[in-house]
């Protein structure tokens, strides 16, 4: 039944495994640092031409030339052009350029003709064998003039249309041009500062392993005393509950001896009072019966059977003795329980501290181990393969930022002869429609005061001159005009279809990734120095897409970054150091003279002690009989005495017994309740003497022997969180700086990003109102044809008629008129 007793304690007491019962204070999946924005320095950005009221002119335009040159991006043509320009076949040319070649036979005709039409008009007026003017008035010819002149108003207000959108085409184009050619400049400054900050964000992105190493350096500074603390904070239950255990048993060793000298000498004391008190009891008792008896003696007989049992009720040389137990106890405790419970306890209290001053060495060699790391970080960028490969772009940007100044400067000046020469025409052709609105409104008004030959005649005429004088600007100019929207149309409408185009839909790229396309100067493969055929489609889609150069120039091929960014090779020599380091503690509880001294304690037989006996003999009173009340009942039978001597005598007795009371047996009372304390103290303790002494002992053999063990298991346990988490700070950097170096830091979104800038500014802002510019005024152009013809019709009906003419049948005749006096000037 004790082993089963004994067996339970220990289990009960005995704790989990404290390496099992731990829990690591850091995750890695939830570690967060905060690195510093290392991302390009100068992003592009992105242009898109804003809406306007021309919108719909430019998609009607870009319709026109879909319609004009509907061949496909021709290939061979441009192979051919690229890489030997002396075999360019003009037949291939000319095929590809029909639609172009039909509009040029339409210019040529119109250029030629037009002023032939116009010099033959014009000998015929002065021939007086066309043109003329009505002879007659004719109802007849009412509705010819209503149409004539309907269909050049409406010929005219076309004309106004086109020269108002070509007034403000061109106008665009000089508006866009200089900010256009800004922004070229600046989008090339940009890619500039990007493509050249690449290192920069790359040197950048390397110096951020100053947070992990930071971190780590932090917590290397607390890693002793954390060790320690939970080394305390585990074991301290144990420990504490060893040390509890065994100053209990050496206060119980010194209460023990406490007591049984109190028993010891307590019972010596009461020995010798017994002998003394009997003595007098005895002497009292027969004095007092014979008082008692006396025949004198009144009322006497009640106090006599009290007198009878003055005796003791006691013997006190029955109680058990303790000498042999005082015996084995004697020169205990030869060990200093206290001085080594303090010590023990002490020397648990600063495990921290301990803890700090053997790992040391270790703290400071892992944290050389993390500048070495840092340097092998920062030896990344002498190998980084991107930055290799964006010279060769970052010098052909600089290039063409040097070149695009000489040229802007160029093309603006340029650019203000065109403008001059747009607005030139423009007013050329508005001089024709505000000849045209002139005569139609003179020739209207005089036709409506016909009646009035000198209103009638000055207004009509003036109104046939005026369209005979757009007639004339019409001939002189139109050639020019021809011409201007010619060349304007050939250039800009070859930009659209031939550039423009195929830049929006991507046939350009696709060209350049044909191989044999482009020469080997312009291969970009070799001017960027890589080993595998860049595709540009590809690539600019996935620079659209937010791809880095690291994925678009595929160096995953040539440089192994993996390799570079392994968490292995800046953690191995760490994690080694942790694990080759040991702490071992042996610290002794309670040394051998403590164990002696409890041994001894334990074997001296205190629990054999006959407590029962001491205990039956302290149950009995001192005296059998009450002294103090038998001293009352004497006092009381002397004041009714009739015989003086008797009462002197009960009286003198009573206080013989009062003093008995007050001296010896109070005195033997409170020595029989300091034997009845330290007997209930040792008769409770004796009991559980051994089981305690052994339980403690269990505890301090279980402490001194498992805390090396438990020890090691913490320290290892902690040591394996520590790696964990540092490693993770470190894995987390990694992975940070791969995304980082394959992505922001040298992202190939800006070049895609310039590349549509390029297509925006050329082709939506400029060469669009070019193209709406030619348009519109190509549509003036040659709706100056029938506006001449409507012009020349309606003069005949716009002059006033010279000669009368009778009608017939229904026609009205007018015989003669008299003028009408208008005014009189006195």
């Amino acid at each position: 039944m004790g082993f089963l007793l004994l067996l339970l304690l220990a289990f009960t007491f005995i704790p989990l495994d404290p390496a099992r019962s731990q829990q690591c204070s850091g995750d890695p999946a939830s570690l967060i640092l905060q690195f510093a924005d290392v991302g390009a320095d100068q992003w592009i950005p992105a242009h898109q031409r804003a809406p306007g009221s021309l919108d719909p002119l430019y998609d009607l335009v870009q319709s026109y030339l879909d319609i004009v040159q509907q061949n496909p991006l021709p290939t061979e043509l441009l192979r051919d052009a690229l890489n030997d320009p002396s075999s360019t076949s003009t037949s291939q040319i000319l095929q590809y350029q029909a639609g172009y070649i039909v509009c040029a036979t339409i210019a040529v005709v119109y250029f030629v003709v037009m002023p032939l039409i116009g010099l033959s008009i014009c000998c015929c007026q002065r021939n007086r064998r066309c043109g003329g003017r009505v002879k007659a008035y004719r109802r007849s010819l009412l509705c010819q003039r209503n149409l004539l002149m309907l269909g050049l108003l409406l010929t005219t207000l076309v004309i106004l249309v086109g020269v108002i959108c070509a007034f403000a085409a061109n106008q665009k184009v000089k508006e866009e041009m200089e900010p256009g050619a800004r922004d070229t400049v600046n989008t090339l400054q940009a890619l500039r500062h990007h493509v050249s900050g690449i290192s920069h964000g790359v040197q950048l992105a390397l110096d951020q392993f100053a947070v992990p190493k930071g971190q780590i350096i932090r917590d290397l500074n607390n890693i002793s005393w954390n060790v320690g603390s939970t080394i305390h904070l585990v074991l301290k239950g144990s420990v504490y509950s060893a040390l509890n255990a065994m100053k209990s048993r050496a206060q119980d060793l010194q209460n023990s001896l406490h007591h049984l000298q109190i028993i010891k000498t307590t019972a010596q004391r009461l020995t010798q009072n017994q002998d003394e008190l009997e003595s007098t009891l005895r002497e009292q008792k027969e004095k007092i019966i014979f008082i008692l008896k006396d025949q004198h003696c009144s009322y006497c007989e009640s106090a006599l059977s009290r007198a009878q049992g003055l005796e003791m009720g006691v013997n006190y040389y029955k109680l058990p003795s303790v000498e042999s137990v005082l015996k084995n106890l004697h020169g205990l405790p030869k060990a200093d329980f206290s001085e080594m419970i303090q010590q023990a306890n002490h020397s648990f209290n600063i495990f921290p501290e301990r803890v700090a001053v053997k790992m040391a060495n270790v703290v400071q060699d892992l944290k050389k181990e993390m500048e070495k790391a840092m340097k092998k970080v920062q030896s990344i960028a002498d190998s980084f393969p991107v930055l290799d490969h964006t010279h060769p772009i970052y010098d052909v940007l600089v290039k063409a930022e040097n070149m695009s100044h000489t040229y802007f400067k160029e093309a603006k000046r340029y650019e203000k002869y065109r403008w001059i020469t747009g607005v030139v025409a423009c007013t050329v052709v508005l001089l024709i429609v505000i000849c045209n609105i002139l005569g139609l409104s003179f020739g209207t008004y005089g036709l409506t005061v016909r009646e009035d030959p000198s209103d009638y005649e000055s207004r009509g005429e003036a109104g046939a001159k005026m369209l005979i004088t757009g007639v004339c600007f019409s001939f002189l100019f139109s050639w020019l005009l021809i011409l201007l929207v010619f060349v304007t149309f050939f250039i800009g409408g070859n930009v659209q279809t031939l550039v423009c185009k195929h830049w929006a839909n991507q046939e350009i790229y696709k060209f350049i990734d044909t191989p044999g396309n482009l020469p080997p100067s312009m291969n970009i493969t070799q001017r960027l120095g890589l080993k595998k055929n860049l595709n540009i489609t590809t690539a600019y889609q996935q620079c659209n897409n937010g791809a880095g150069l690291w994925e678009v120039l595929q160096l995953d091929n040539t440089y192994s970054l993996s390799d570079q960014l392994s968490v292995t090779k800046y953690t191995a020599e760490f994690q080694k150091l942790l694990d080759d380091f040991n702490l071992t503690f042996e610290d002794i509880l309670l040394n051998t003279d403590g164990k002696k001294d409890l041994q001894t304690f334990k074997e001296s037989g205190l629990d054999q002690i006959d407590y029962a006996g001491f205990q039956s003999e302290i149950r009995n009173p001192i005296v059998r009989t009450s002294t103090e009340g038998l001293a009352l009942d004497l006092e009381r039978l002397s004041k009714v005495q009739s015989n003086r001597a008797v009462a002197e005598q009960l009286a003198k007795e009573s206080q013989m017994l009062l003093k008995i009371q007050n001296t010896t047996v109070d005195i033997m009372k409170e020595l029989v309740e300091t034997l009845k304390g330290s007997v209930y103290f040792l008769s409770t303790m004796a009991p559980n003497l051994q089981t305690q002494i052994n339980d403690m002992e269990t505890k301090v053999r279980f402490v001194e022997s498992t805390l090396p063990i438990d020890v090691h298991k913490i320290v290892r346990k902690e040591l394996a969180c520590f790696v964990r988490k540092e490693v993770g700070y470190i894995s987390f950097y990694l992975n940070w700086l791969r995304h980082v170096l394959t992505g922001d830091v040298a992202s190939c979104q800006p070049l895609s990003t310039a590349l549509d800038n390029g297509r925006v500014i050329l082709c939506d802002r400029i060469v669009d109102p070019w193209n709406a510019f030619w348009f519109s005024l190509g549509c003036c152009t040659f709706f100056l044809i029938p506006s001449i013809i409507f012009a020349i019709k309606t003069t005949k009906h716009l002059r006033p008629i010279r000669h009368r003419l009778i009608s017939t049948g229904s026609e009205e005749t007018y015989p003669f008129h008299i003028p009408r006096v208008t005014s009189l000037k006195l």
